[in-house]
């Protein structure tokens, strides 16, 4: 059996953080095919209005936020179990989850009904949940250096990356190849991924590991405790990361930004298709772009460290607006070939996308940090469940918002009506667009001017939990370590480090 627990001399190589980042290549790429293509496919091959539609998806998210929060609560406790000590807390869910990843091919069989594909795509949320949330605590689990975690995260947005060009790009060519109006052609594609992403997993399972059981902090409630006092401390304990100052912040630019994107992802198509007259195809080939992804994770790393996420936030959120609004002129101008244009502009607006979604979780694994500092605790499980909880939740009310709309708007199902919808239907696409996608994300543009973690202020953090561990007094501690611990945690420095305010 392969070692799971402590480093033992191990350093994060690239090789390794290549085989931890793998995962997102279902993370990235999964959820890319399922926002760009799965309410276009209810809508047009298996019979349901965009309401139903997005009422599946909105359902199950909401469904699985909730159980997401579960599910990081019991792998942060995972370790109290024979099969955590045996497996890890966090391994023993990439082990039974990779399997179930083939689930992910029944939700794209063809002309089932609503409580079908309602049941598949809850099932694969869960599942998905299941696996992603332990994953993406591992860079905190397997370093406590700024640095290694940067490289882990960042080869895993690399692989992100070349993940969302790869869920675009090959459903265009297999649409390509088997017809536009070939119900079978998203199954094919879910066949294809739903393999690949088994592969995925078990690579990182096998690549990774764990700290050992004896550093691991025991702050859940005790086992033999009333069940009901459990329920209560554990919402407790959801509730408490908000108390973080840094986090709050972090979940509000998370929500917005991503929320945005995924807006953007859903609706594109019927802006390609049903708008610019073009073909589902197009608009997975202009999406496929995003391999420009690839380098640009390479660069964000590099900013990450020398910028910081601040810088990020701010260019990709910039980027994207003027693209959304250049995507707009495009439509409102009637230009001569716009697939070219739509093709220059998709191509800058994935340098903008590629690093809003490297920038959030690349700065999760410095969050436990500050909790640990305030709670002398280490619970990544918590975090990552809640930022998976609240994205999982807006984004349901989003996706059931979008459908409603293009219900309302008079927008007709079915493959015959694609390129002769109503133009008060056209109007609420482009208005979803504009103001649904490019309004979420200017929101997020705001709230980040105002954030203050980078490589700098996260080493005074953990070098203070360092001083703190080796028995140093907290009135030792010097004026800008405790501006900065105040800064970023928003608790008086006086009141941190204490085990009293996790409980």
């Amino acid at each position: 059996m392969k070692r799971i627990f402590g480093s033992n001399g191990r350093k994060v190589t690239l090789k390794r953080a290549f085989c931890y980042g793998l995962p997102d290549i279902m993370g990235g790429g999964g959820f890319t095919i399922i926002g760009a293509f799965l309410l276009f496919f209810f809508t047009t091959f298996a019979g349901l209005t965009a309401t139903e539609g997005a009422l599946i998806i909105g359902i199950a998210r909401v469904v699985d936020a909730i159980s997401s929060l579960i599910i990081g609560s019991i792998t942060d406790n995972f370790w109290r179990t024979i099969l955590g000590k045996k497996f890890g807390r966090r391994h023993f869910f990439l082990l039974i989850g990779a399997p179930l990843m083939l689930e992910y091919i029944l939700m794209w069989i063809p002309g089932r009904g609503f409580y079908y594909y309602l049941v598949v795509y809850l099932l694969w949320e869960i599942i998905a949940a299941m696996v992603l949330i332990p994953w993406e605590t591992l860079p905190t689990e397997m370093t406590n250096d700024y640095d290694s975690r940067v490289k882990l995260s960042s080869v895993r947005l690399f692989i992100s990356s070349t993940g969302t060009f790869l869920a675009t790009f090959i459903p265009g060519q297999i649409i390509s190849f088997m017809g536009q109006n070939n119900k079978y052609a998203y199954l094919v594609n879910g066949i294809i991924f739903a393999i690949i992403f088994v592969i995925c997993i078990y690579s990182a399972y096998f690549a990774t590991w764990e700290r050992p059981i004896n550093e691991v902090e025991i702050n859940s409630v005790d086992v033999h405790e009333n069940k009901w006092i459990a329920v209560k401390k554990q919402l407790r304990d959801y509730a408490f990361t908000m108390r973080i100052k840094t986090f709050r912040k972090h979940i509000f630019i998370y929500l917005l930004s991503f929320t945005g994107k995924d807006t953007f992802n859903t609706i594109f198509v019927y802006f390609i298709v049903s708008c610019m007259g073009l073909t589902a195809t197009d608009s997975a080939n202009i999406l496929s772009l995003s391999i420009i992804g690839i380098p640009t994770t390479i660069l964000a790393g590099f900013l990450m460290i020398k910028k910081g996420p601040k810088f990020l936030f701010v260019n990709a959120y910039t980027i994207m607006i003027f693209m959304i609004l250049a995507d707009y002129l495009v439509y409102k101008t009637g230009v001569n070939n716009p697939i070219i244009w739509l093709l220059v502009i998709g191509l800058i607006y994935q340098i903008g996308r590629q690093t809003l979604e490297f920038t959030p979780w690349n700065v999760f694994p410095l969050i436990p940090d500050l909790d640990e500092i305030v709670t002398c605790q280490h619970r990544e499980g918590l975090y990552a469940a809640v930022m998976t909880f609240v994205r999982k939740s807006t984004v349901a009310v989003a996706t059931v918002i979008v459908g409603i709309i293009l219900d309302e708007s008079g927008y007709i199902k079915g493959t015959k009506y694609l390129l002769n919808e109503p133009e008060s239907a056209k109007k609420a696409i482009v208005g979803i667009l504009v103001f649904g996608a490019g309004g979420l994300i200017f929101l997020a543009l705001l709230e980040s001017l105002t954030f203050k973690l980078n490589k700098q202020t996260h080493e005074v953090v953990t070098d203070e939990i360092k001083r703190l561990k080796s028995g140093g007094k907290k009135i030792d501690v010097d004026e800008k370590t405790k501006n900065t611990v105040e800064e970023l945690t928003g608790w008086k420095y006086e009141k941190v480090w204490n085990k009293d305010n996790g409980l």
